[in-house]
């Protein structure tokens, strides 16, 4: 339903989202979450002594199962473009969903790092090989996570906008220059700069892994890993995080300095909702990712779905 808007009219109406976006979101979730909750019985109890690249691989599958508990909250709201569970619950979900895009994207640039170190560098001495430095660098950018996601608890509020309750909405004109000022602070530390080292690590890997000689069984099993690795990464860094980041960008600025085009503005914030179900994609491919790094992995995996039949 789009409304009709008038030249009196200050702000645009919110208009009711595609019905295809809860439904998208739940196949997603539920997919990821199956998922993500086999990984992390994996790792938890298929391995006993956990190796630097797994300490990683079991925070991120960490990072994408924290949106479980909000996803049936953002599935009730673009079902019925109402938001009935109240300020803190608004606040709570924006929280979980910020430290699971952000995580999602600081552990595969980690995890990029920690390839290339231990393929390109294998006698080099590293941080990223000693296990109790991988489990102190995890736990920072946890604490990270948690101060970067803070400030909504503070500043975040849900609004009344022509009788429905909105959260975190382009539509709530009193958080405009909030959403634009925080839009364009953590393009830098959340996605430009993890993405320059990511792609700077996939190109030096690259490069590296085309020199190897591939004759020995074991070298060209490490050839394949880096591969998979990444390909996954860029898959996932393309298809889940860059979208969202440029159209959050986007809409932002039409709606802080362009606000009269409503139907620019709706574009957009379709073009938003819609993204925001690419970027939760990745809870369904990041499990790739540990299925094409270890051979252990895949074996215990398999085990799981064998008891589970």
């Amino acid at each position: 339903m789009i409304f009709n808007i008038s030249i009196s009219d200050k702000t645009c109406k919110p208009q009711q989202q595609s019905i295809l976006i809860p439904i998208f979101l739940c196949v997603i979730f539920v997919l990821g979450f199956i998922l993500n909750t086999m990984s992390l019985w994996t790792f938890w109890f298929r391995f006993k002594q956990w190796k630097t690249g797994m300490i990683l691989q079991f925070n991120l599958a960490l990072a994408d199962a924290i949106i479980a508990p909000a996803a049936p909250l953002l599935i009730t709201y673009f079902s019925i473009s109402h938001w009935p569970f109240g300020q803190f619950l608004c606040q709570l979900q924006v929280f979980l969903l910020s430290t699971h895009i952000y995580g999602s994207v600081y552990f595969l640039t980690l995890i990029s790092v920690h390839r290339y170190i231990t393929v390109a560098h294998v006698t080099r001495v590293s941080m990223f090989k000693v296990t109790k430095s991988m489990k102190i660098i995890c736990a920072a950018v946890w604490m990270f996570l948690f101060v970067q996601g803070l400030p909504f608890f503070f500043v975040l509020k849900t609004s009344e906008l022509y009788n429905v309750t909105k959260c975190l909405s382009i539509h709530q004109t009193e958080h405009s220059m909030i959403y634009f000022v925080w839009s364009m602070v953590i393009a830098f530390p959340g996605f430009i700069i993890p993405v320059t080292v990511s792609i700077t690590c996939y190109a030096l890997l690259g490069s590296y892994i085309a020199k190897m000689n591939s004759s020995l069984s074991k070298k060209r099993a490490a050839k394949m890993k880096a591969m998979w690795m990444i390909v996954i990464s860029l898959v996932v860094f393309i298809i889940c995080c860059l979208p969202i980041q440029v159209t959050r960008i986007t809409a932002v600025i039409v709606k802080l300095f362009y606000p009269e085009k409503c139907q620019l503005l709706y574009k957009m914030e379709n073009s938003y909702y819609m993204t925001l179900t690419l970027v939760n994609l990745n809870c369904c491919l990041d499990p790739l990712l540990y299925w094409f790094l270890s051979k252990k992995f895949q074996e215990s995996f398999k085990s799981n779905l064998d008891v589970f039949r």
